[in-house]
């Protein structure tokens, strides 16, 4: 395959709240850019992007996947993401690795929990965005409150590119606000839409449409602004090159409308992703940090001729190997390329290289800077590592990781199982950093940590499918932390004679409580006179006892661990150290006292009406903080905050209390105090 021209690529996602329509977007694309010949659906289990058994029998997507695409002289490396808060990790790293995106609401949600979530990932990364608002043609579709929604609920200034031919039902077709023309799309998907004169019931809405339109872009062209005071026409490509300007600075959002159910909309955004969205030339320079000297900064830039720079955003396993998705930001590379791992300052060579269209492969030759590949023989690259050339050893920045908060306790079902288990386990984690295994020291049990029940769900399901390991469950369990009631000062020493040699070591360190959300700070002042090793000993060490916790085996957190002194005898050594230090930060949180904290959730709960009342009395039963109740037509939206613990089997008491038409979505918000009857049975009262 011919290697694309650097500004014609668009590298994109699509996000969303769940079904707001992003796999049925993927598809329309793939049929409309020649990919496929038909397409497949989400409700019948055939969407192509949609390719695992578990994503196509449940109808929702679980692993964000990439394809490629080409319309016009564009070529669209796409990743569709999944939509549901348990998989969030797959948005994240495809944030990471991307230059734009799609965001795509329902005209009749409009702005949803997840919604929220995945614009706010996207903006940690500092993602372009173009918007859809979807399902046009369904009863209630209503675009002027989901621009609305837009400014007040996501802060953002979208901008309206497109005035609709049609409501609900009669939607079929859309006017251009930059071209002044309408598109009316035919009842078959392969009829191209058919150009005509805007309704003349539509001019004067239209007229104020454009109006808006480009007094936004003379935000970004004062020659349009000269233009816009005088009353004098502007050209369509002056106004694209304005709208662009402001869409790459991320400060307005171009929003379109469609139904890609029935294939209204679709061949406009796709223009629109080509015109508005940016290529790998448009985005800033990568920031890398040398390896030998970590607080300094080196701009990566996108050039092909330059020292080779990848980002592994993604590492699967297919078919027992390990294939890992690169994002090469400089550089070329090939299969027999020799790599850097700037974690584990080990070299890896590439074996082969690939282009993905969702679970297909094709064999590729080379890979040049601003692409997006897969490659096998990558060993020991894990989500996050960043792979560069031999002679410029670099770290890119990483990946924001959110902690699990449920966990469940597996045991094998047959005997056959047990040595089968870990190493099934072990490439499951290579895949999702979000899922975590340990052994429980007391039981002896093996305990899955993962970002919801669906989760731990799926991701069991796939040790039977993938892995043939069969297991049993326990109930699924809330993961706590653990953090300090108040301040601690500690002096450890450590001396113990272990194969022959003295081992010994002295710390005297200090614990402070911090806000919520700090996480654990480690404070190791310059002025402590030790040599690189042993400080990195150290760091390692007082990060492993708070992982570890201190009474309950949940991880400690929001602290700061201040290391005030570190004696330095001629018997001291860094084994001594690491025990010093350990031991004393467990001995200094027991002084200063442990407090249990609980995860708490943001919930979004969709109920009729009528059923309102018994929703809200069931949520203060749960202990939950009702935040706020919007009407939604004939429905009721309801936010509230609910402890995680309390949320377990609430999917049934919804469709009881709603007789089975309510919906909801959580996710993760903070961590807080514990109430005292959890307190007491972990012995903390």
């Amino acid at each position: 395959m011919t290697l694309p021209v650097l500004d014609r690529i668009r590298n994109f996602g699509i996000i969303s709240h769940i079904d707001a329509g992003k796999t049925t977007v993927s598809e329309r694309f793939l049929f409309y850019t020649g990919e496929i010949h038909k397409m497949g659906e989400v409700h019948e289990g055939s969407a192509t992007m949609d390719w695992m058994d578990q994503e196509q029998e449940r109808g929702i997507t679980i692993t964000a996947t990439a394809t490629v695409c080409h319309w016009k002289d564009w070529w669209f490396n796409l990743i569709d993401t999944p939509g549901h808060i348990d998989f969030t990790i797959e948005v994240e790293r495809s944030l990471r690795a991307l230059d734009g995106a799609l965001a795509i609401f329902s005209a009749v949600e409009g702005v949803q929990s997840q919604s929220e979530s995945v614009w706010r990932q996207a903006g940690r990364y500092n993602v372009p965005r173009i918007c859809l608002i979807n399902k046009m043609d369904r009863t209630g579709a209503d675009f002027r409150a989901v621009l609305e929604q837009m400014r007040s609920q996501l802060m953002a200034r979208p901008v309206l590119m497109q005035w609709p031919v049609g409501e609900e039902g009669n939607f079929r077709g859309i006017v251009d606000l930059l071209r002044g023309t309408a598109l009316l799309f035919g009842d078959k998907p392969e009829q191209p839409p058919e150009e005509a004169p805007v309704p003349e019931e539509l001019a004067a809405e239209v007229a104020e449409a454009r109006e808006r339109l480009v007094e936004v872009a003379a935000d970004y062209d004062e020659e349009i602004l000269t233009a816009f005071l005088e009353g004098e026409p502007v050209t369509t490509e002056r106004l694209v090159a304005a709208i662009r300007r402001g869409t790459l600075a991320g400060e307005i959002f171009p929003v379109f409308l469609g139904s890609a159910l029935r294939n209204r909309g679709m061949q406009p955004l796709l223009d629109a992703i080509g015109l508005f969205l940016p290529s790998p030339l448009d985005r800033p320079t990568a920031t890398a940090h040398p390896l030998d000297r970590p607080d300094e900064s080196l701009d990566i830039t996108c050039d092909p001729e330059g020292p080779a720079c990848a980002l592994a955003f993604k590492v699967i396993s297919d078919e027992g190997r390990k294939l890992t998705y690169l994002r090469l930001y400089a550089g070329s590379i090939e299969p027999g390329t020799t790599l850097l791992n700037s974690r584990t300052g080990e070299q890896e060579k590439i074996a082969r290289l690939f282009r993905m269209h969702a679970h297909k492969r094709e064999r590729l030759d080379r890979a040049c800077a601003g692409d997006i590949v897969a490659a096998t023989g990558l060993k020991n690259a894990l989500t996050g590592d960043t792979l560069c050339a031999v002679e410029q050893p670099v770290r890119l920045s990483g990946l924001s990781i959110p902690e699990p908060v449920v966990s469940i306790a597996i045991e094998p079902r047959r005997v056959d199982d047990r040595d089968r288990i870990f190493p099934a386990l072990e490439k499951l984690q290579w895949e999702d950093p979000t899922f975590r295994v340990h052994e429980n020291e007391e039981t002896g049990q093996t305990i899955l940590s993962g970002m919801g029940e669906l989760h731990l769900e799926v991701t069991i399901r796939r040790l039977t499918d993938d892995f043939g390991v069969q297991v049993l469950t326990g109930r699924p369990q809330v993961v706590y932390r653990e953090t300090l009631r108040g301040p601690a000062e500690h002096h450890e020493t450590f001396q113990r004679e272990a194969e022959g040699r003295v081992q010994s070591g002295e710390i005297r360190l200090r614990l402070s409580p911090a806000s919520r959300g700090a996480g654990c700070n480690i404070d190791l002042p310059e002025r402590l006179d030790l040599p690189e090793p042993w400080r990195q000993t150290l760091r390692e060490s007082l990060a492993l006892a708070c992982q570890a916790g201190v009474c309950t085996g949940y991880p400690l957190t929001d602290l700061v661990v201040e290391v005030l002194e570190v004696p330095v005898e001629d018997g001291t050594t860094e084994t001594g150290l690491r025990a010093a230090a350990q031991r004393g930060l467990a001995m200094a949180a027991r002084q200063a006292g442990i407090l249990l904290l609980e995860p708490v959730m943001n919930l979004e709960i969709t109920t009729p009406g009528e059923s309102t009342g018994k929703v809200l009395g069931s949520l203060q039963q749960k202990r939950g903080q009702i935040e706020a109740v919007d009407p939604q037509g004939e429905f009721e939206l309801v936010r509230a905050r609910v402890p995680l613990s309390e949320m377990f089997g609430f999917m049934t008491e919804l469709r009881s209390a709603t007789r089975g038409r309510g919906t909801f979505t959580m996710e993760f918000a903070r961590y807080d105090r514990a109430p005292d009857d959890v307190q007491a049975r972990f012995g903390l009262l």
